[in-house]
């Protein structure tokens, strides 16, 4: 038996376990992976589209021209953010093996995607599928952020040589360096060792307090990368139990507290900041990992201020969410922040 009917059966069993949860009726997501399952479709057939050239917008980060949809790259290294659910990662990357990621940046392009933000870990097969291509899908790689400045100068040597399009630094590691007390500066320094390698440099983050630190320190990045979301779903951590910094750490015992279920909770503070703020906006975790349906997500996103909305997607969410980020692009053209790139 071949490998991919293999991880088809295996899929199939999965979705159809526990007394055929998906062929009672799931979420538009759940009918559509089940349905790839049955046709066959996922991993054989190369991806269609009925979506026009130029259908879905670009706007531009020091010169470079980027979709105004990115495709996530969470998906293709395991990072759920499953909340309680042990075994998700483990699908997610027995799903995207290989063939199915290039699909995935397959039908991406043909949707007019051409930008996909990614981690070092899970940047092997983009780079293979990059390699003897024409048409090329364009990277942006976040950088990991450490006191060892020499470290963190060679990884951005790499990446910028191993061919990152735009380089941030990484959010998490951002959020972890100013909550321990660390110096802003040590970002400038960064950004300017980024444009020093001839590529747009960024910054990350799920706390507002980075991009106003990096503001009010007047360090000059290219864009922002932080997060976005409405707190309207049902495992977001209730108001009044939530601390800055939730995302950085898990209390799994305590139900009214954070178990990697809420990314932002300062949105209107958020967007109320960036409206002041003249740098690209890349809002990410608009769907609070997979809790908001993308109708909601990209709509709030943009019409509160991004400029780029960073999704997750499975190779058969791209088209129908590509649809979606062009309808809210179209509809939001004119809004209270002005579009910034």
């Amino acid at each position: 038996m071949s490998e991919k009917t293999d991880r088809r059966c295996f899929l199939a069993k999965t979705a159809l376990g526990a007394g055929g949860i998906l062929a009672a009726g799931g979420s538009i997501e759940e009918d559509a992976l089940l349905a790839a399952i049955e046709t066959g479709a996922a991993g054989n057939d190369k991806p269609k589209t009925d979506i026009p050239p130029g259908a879905l917008e670009q706007g531009k980060i020091r010169g470079v021209s980027i979709s105004r949809l990115v495709l996530g790259g969470n998906l293709i290294g395991g990072w759920a953010h499953a909340r309680d659910l042990m075994y998700v990662s483990k699908l997610f990357k027995s799903y995207n093996t290989e063939a199915k990621i290039f699909e995935t940046l397959e039908i991406s392009l043909a949707c007019g995607i051409n930008t996909i933000q990614i981690a070092p870990a899970a940047w092997d097969p983009v780079l293979k599928f990059n390699r003897n291509r024409s048409e090329k899908i364009q990277t942006i790689v976040c950088a990991a952020v450490s006191a060892d400045k020499n470290r963190m100068e060679e990884e951005i040597k790499r990446l910028v040589g191993q061919g990152a399009t735009l380089v941030y630094l990484h959010g998490g590691d951002a959020d972890k360096y100013v909550r321990d007390g660390g110096d802003i500066e040590l970002f400038g320094w960064a950004i300017d060792k980024i444009k020093a390698q001839g590529v747009p440099a960024g910054v990350g983050s799920h706390s507002l307090k980075i991009p106003v630190a990096c503001e009010k320190n007047k360090l000059d990045p290219d864009f922002y990368v932080k997060t976005l979301h409405i707190d309207r779903y049902w495992s977001a951590t209730p108001e009044a139990s939530r601390e800055e910094w939730e995302w950085l750490k898990r209390e799994p015992t305590d139900h009214n507290r954070g178990n990697d279920n809420l990314w932002c909770f300062d949105a209107e503070e958020t967007a109320d900041f960036m409206e002041k703020v003249e740098k690209p906006w890349v809002a990410f975790k608009v769907m609070a990992a997979g809790a908001i349906r993308p109708n909601v997500a990209f709509s709030y996103a943009f019409r509160k201020g991004a400029d780029f909305v960073l999704a997750g997607m499975f190779d058969f969410q791209v088209e129908q969410d590509v649809k979606i980020a062009a309808r809210c692009i179209s509809k939001f053209k004119e809004r209270k922040r002005p579009w910034r790139g």
